[in-house]
């Protein structure tokens, strides 16, 4: 369950990082157009990816163009955590672009000048002057992808479970309402330190 959500925010971490020096000087028109998405309905955009992973949806009839046999994708580890991507990541983006967008580009600069690579420069400069905006997506992904419970149902089935997912279970299925509020107490937990690691500490000023 916990494997699913980290899997699906280190993925787009390394999205948005990896195309950030592309966007150049059209980043503003390539985040507008990767906002968009998320202003149509959540559950439209569900039943759109049930029909394109569908069996006889458009990509197996593009599989069946090269000779390859249709394929159940629903129900399935990668359609579930794909659509999960697909929908969190333009909360994921807002933040990690505003702080590239807020760094000095000068120190980048600096570092190109002093011999240091793309790597290093990531590494020392880029990576620590952004993290702030890192913390702030994932308090804004993270935690709701923990307990995503209409988009496990529809996309996944009962083949992923989820916390919320599981809660559902315990309270409904089971009758063990022992077990689904310890559950509900782990992942208010888990969500307070979520908050805790990725909040905002107060700097003491120091040397730059």
């Amino acid at each position: 369950m916990r494997h699913n959500a980290i899997a699906r925010k280190i993925k787009s971490v390394l999205l948005i990082w990896t195309t950030q020096e592309e966007l150049g000087k059209h980043k503003h028109l390539w985040l507008v157009f990767i906002i968009i998405p998320s202003w149509i309905n959540l559950l439209l955009k569900t039943y759109a990816f049930i029909g394109i992973f569908g069996l006889y949806g458009p990509i197996n009839a593009f599989a069946e163009v090269f000779g390859i046999e249709p394929t159940q994708i629903l129900f399935t580890d990668f359609s579930f955590i794909f659509v999960a991507v697909y929908i969190f990541i333009p909360f994921m983006i807002i933040p990690i672009f505003n702080a590239l967008d807020k760094l000095n580009p000068t120190l980048v600069y600096a570092a190109r000048d002093l011999g240091a690579n793309r790597i290093t420069t990531f590494r020392r400069v880029i990576f620590p002057l952004t993290i702030e905006g890192v913390k702030s997506g994932i308090q804004v992904t993270f935690i709701p992808a923990l307990s995503l419970f209409m988009i496990t149902r529809l996309i996944a089935g009962n083949q992923v479970i989820t916390l919320g997912t599981a809660i559902e279970q315990q309270f409904l299925v089971a009758q063990n309402w022992g077990m689904g509020s310890t559950i509900a107490v782990f992942l208010i937990l888990f969500m307070v330190i979520i908050m805790l690691f990725t909040g905002q500490k107060k700097s003491k000023g120091g040397r730059v």
